[in-house]
C-alpha cells in the first residue's frame, strides 16, 4: 500500500474509479428499514441539502415541515414539506464534503431526483456586500471525497445544462446571482491569507465545504445536482459579520429553491400516473 518516499499521498492511490463499490447505500438502507422497521416509499423528487439548518429550523418554527417516515438514514432526518405546490425534501447540518456525499447517495437510492445544495460561502472576491447567492459553476477540489469518485485534477465541474438552467431560474425570479467558482475545503479554519490570495488570484468567488465532492459525485454517478453557495460573511474579519437576511437567510434560500425545482420540473420528464 506504501506509495513510497515522494510518491503520492493515500487519498490518491488505489482508487479504481470505474469499479464497483462493494459497499452501497442500497444495502445500508435495506438493512437501516430493517433495523428501523421503516415504512417504504420514495422520498420526495426534489431534495435539498442545508448544511448551516437554518431552513430546516425556519420550516420546523412555522409548522411547515414534517418528518419524512421513509428516510432510514442513520445519521440524518430528512423532512418533507410543500414549496409552491411541489414536494420537497429536506436534510439539515449535513456539513463537510464527506457528510453531504454520504446524505447525496442515501437520497438518490431513496428516489430523489434533483438535490439541490444551499450552502454558506465566505466571500473571496468582492462582487458586492453579502448576502447574496452564487451560482457554483466548479469547485476546486481542496478536500478529500471527490479524489473517491473522480481521478485527480484541480477542478470539479457542474454539468452545464443544469448551471445554466439554475442561473436563468434565479434571474427570473430577481435574484443577481453571478455564475462562478468556489473553493472547497475541508478545514475552515486553515483559510490562511496566502491560500485566499491564491484564491482569488485564480477568479473564485466564495470559499464553501461541499461543492467539489457533490459535483464529483454528480459525474460519476450520472446525478442531477445543483451547487448554490450563500455568500454570507466575509470570515469574521469584520463585528457584524454573518447577517444573512430574513429568518437567517432562509426566506431568500425558499424563494430560490423554488426557483430552481420550478425551472428543473419545466424540462424534466415527469412520473407518470399509469
Amino acid at each position: 500500500m506504501s506509495g513510497g518516499a515522494g510518491g503520492p499521498p493515500p487519498i490518491l492511490r488505489g482508487k479504481h474509479h470505474a469499479r464497483p463499490s462493494v459497499f452501497t447505500p442500497d444495502a445500508l438502507l435495506r438493512e437501516a428499514r430493517r433495523q428501523k422497521r421503516s415504512v417504504p416509499g420514495n422520498v420526495p423528487e426534489v431534495c435539498v441539502l442545508d448544511p448551516d439548518g437554518d431552513i430546516v429550523r425556519h420550516l420546523l418554527a412555522a409548522g411547515r415541515a414534517r418528518k419524512h417516515p421513509a428516510w432510514a438514514c442513520y445519521h440524518t432526518d430528512l423532512h418533507a414539506f410543500a414549496l409552491d405546490g411541489m414536494d420537497c425534501g429536506i436534510v439539515g447540518c449535513a456539513v463537510g464534503a464527506s457528510f453531504a456525499v454520504l446524505v447525496a447517495e442515501e437520497l438518490f437510492a431513496s428516489g430523489c431526483r434533483l438535490l439541490l445544495s444551499v450552502t454558506s460561502a465566505g466571500q473571496i472576491l468582492p462582487v458586492r456586500p453579502p448576502p447574496y447567492f452564487v451560482v457554483i459553476d466548479r469547485a476546486l477540489r481542496d478536500e478529500g471525497t471527490s479524489y473517491h469518485y473522480l481521478p485527480p485534477a484541480d477542478w470539479s465541474e457542474g454539468e452545464a445544462g443544469l448551471v445554466r438552467l439554475a442561473a436563468r431560474a434565479l434571474a427570473a425570479a430577481g435574484f443577481d446571482a453571478p455564475t462562478g467558482a468556489c473553493w472547497t475545503t475541508d478545514a475552515p479554519f486553515r483559510e490562511t491569507e496566502a491560500a485566499i490570495e491564491a484564491a482569488r488570484q485564480a477568479g473564485i468567488l466564495a470559499v464553501e465545504m461541499e461543492a467539489a465532492a457533490l459535483y464529483a459525485f454528480a459525474a460519476a454517478r450520472q446525478k442531477p445536482v445543483v451547487c448554490l453557495a450563500h455568500v454570507t460573511n466575509q470570515m469574521a474579519q469584520s463585528a457584524g459579520d454573518f447577517e444573512k437576511g430574513d429568518a437567517d437567510g432562509a426566506a431568500a434560500s425558499l424563494r430560490a429553491i423554488a426557483a430552481v425545482a420550478r425551472g428543473w420540473r419545466g424540462q424534466a420528464p415527469q412520473p407518470r400516473d399509469d
